[in-house]
């Protein structure tokens, strides 16, 4: 059975950080490329961070880049994504994904207040 549960999730104003932490469980996670996704009720689910099954490579939507780092530590099987300058924008709830078998989890919230 597959599990990604996610955390890090809170309440924190602009220009602060948080670190989200993913936990997965069920699949191959090693040889699995991971995604970080948000969704707002105004905007749906749009794309955040992606990284490769080495952790050698990233890659970020325009509007988080230089400022979120997506990591993984494939001995745990967690991915993270350390969010730094944050913005009243990026307040919204934010999923673990494995994009090649379509597994979400049950998503994070953050708020960034302004």
């Amino acid at each position: 059975q597959v599990k990604l549960v996610e955390s890090g999730g809170g309440l924190v104003q602009a220009g602060g950080s948080l670190r989200l932490s993913c936990v997965a469980s069920g699949f191959r996670f090693n040889n699995s490329i991971m995604n970080w996704y948000r969704q707002t009720p105004g905007k749906g689910r749009e794309f955040v961070a992606a990284i490769t099954e080495s952790g050698e490579y990233g890659r970020y939507a325009v509007d988080v880049r230089g400022r979120f780092t997506i990591s993984r530590d494939n001995a745990r099987n967690m991915v993270f994504l350390q969010m730094y300058n944050l913005k009243p924008e990026d307040t919204a709830v934010y999923y673990c994904v494995v994009p090649a078998d379509g597994y979400w989890g049950q998503g994070t919230q953050v708020t960034v207040s302004s």
